[in-house]
């Protein structure tokens, strides 16, 4: 196993260094490799064949996995050995071939402009974290970040004359959000009255913009928590996560009008194909309205 552990060491470092990778797609994309490597025991991992892989291929599907688990595996373990290929330590990459099981296309659940407004309204901001998880939860949803792009965000990357932020996102891509007056006030009353309140700290260019009570920098598990508890408070019965922000700003843009081609470049999507998704659930809105609303639909 040794020397499968070297090659997942050398296929981590590449992915962090070369691909850009985040963490978290390292960290599942390093896992399910090294699940294959302890499923071909004694095998040398450069000599696995396609008729080795489609055994594996079997057994995992025995294990009642969703269609979207089986389909990063696969794309994780051909990304393993697309690595090997390109190190010339294999003569061909064995999993080229192999079919990734197609994914039942689901619609992202969104908000509607008033849910979201109720959730905001049912965060008391009388205490310095409140204030903080309040304009936190507001950026979400007027500019369509990530959570972990939003965790990330660092003074330095404020430019706030030009209702800016500049974003890293996926692969370390850089974008520049957007946000209005409203948000902007809210956030700079943050920043002058209210960060130091949570931790007096010296702020530089690189300080985290979000902390906790200790200075440092607030992770995405507290965002997660700060929404749940707030949800709870307010007895809100639909599931909601950070990411369902983003779905909404995207969906509300479109029903607006908004172009597909700026809301992709808003959103920081490498291909059209991720924006265009959110076309159908702004024509699946309008089909619930008429059918709501017109006298004369099939209900």
């Amino acid at each position: 196993m040794d020397e499968k552990k070297e090659y997942l060491e050398d296929f981590r470092i590449y992915l962090k260094n070369e691909k850009n990778f985040s963490i978290h797609t390292i960290r599942a994309y390093c896992a399910d490799v090294y699940t294959f490597l302890l499923w071909i025991s004694d095998s040398s991992v450069l000599s696995i064949d396609p008729k080795k892989f489609s055994e594996y291929l079997y057994f995992i599907s025995q294990i009642n996995y969703q269609k979207t688990t089986i389909a990063r595996k696969i794309a994780s373990i051909r990304a393993f050995y697309k690595f090997l290929y390109q190190e010339e330590l294999i003569e061909y990459n064995p999993i080229d071939n192999i079919p990734i099981p197609k994914q039942n296309k689901t619609l992202p659940n969104f908000l509607i402009e008033e849910e979201v407004e109720s959730i905001l309204r049912g965060i008391k901001i009388e205490t310095p974290a409140g204030f903080r998880n309040r304009i936190i939860l507001e950026l979400l949803w007027v500019s369509g970040m990530r959570i972990s792009e939003l965790s990330n965000l660092n003074y330095e990357n404020l430019n706030l004359d030009q209702n800016e932020i500049r974003v890293f996102g996926k692969g370390a891509k850089e974008r520049i959000v957007l946000i209005p007056d409203k948000t902007k006030e809210g956030l700079i009353n943050y920043i002058e009255n209210v960060s130091n309140l949570i931790c007096k700290k010296e702020i530089t260019p690189t300080s985290p913009l979000f902390i906790n009570y200790n200075g440092f920098r607030l992770q995405n598990q507290s965002i997660r928590k700060a929404l749940k508890d707030c949800l709870s408070k307010i007895h809100f019965t639909k599931h909601v996560t950070p990411h369902i922000f983003r779905h909404s700003f995207a969906t509300k843009l479109l029903e607006k009008g908004a172009d597909l081609r700026i809301v992709q470049e808003l959103l920081g999507h490498s291909s059209i194909k991720n924006t265009q998704i959110y076309t159908h659930v702004s024509i699946q809105r309008l089909k619930d309205v008429y059918n709501t609303t017109h006298p004369h639909s099939v209900s």
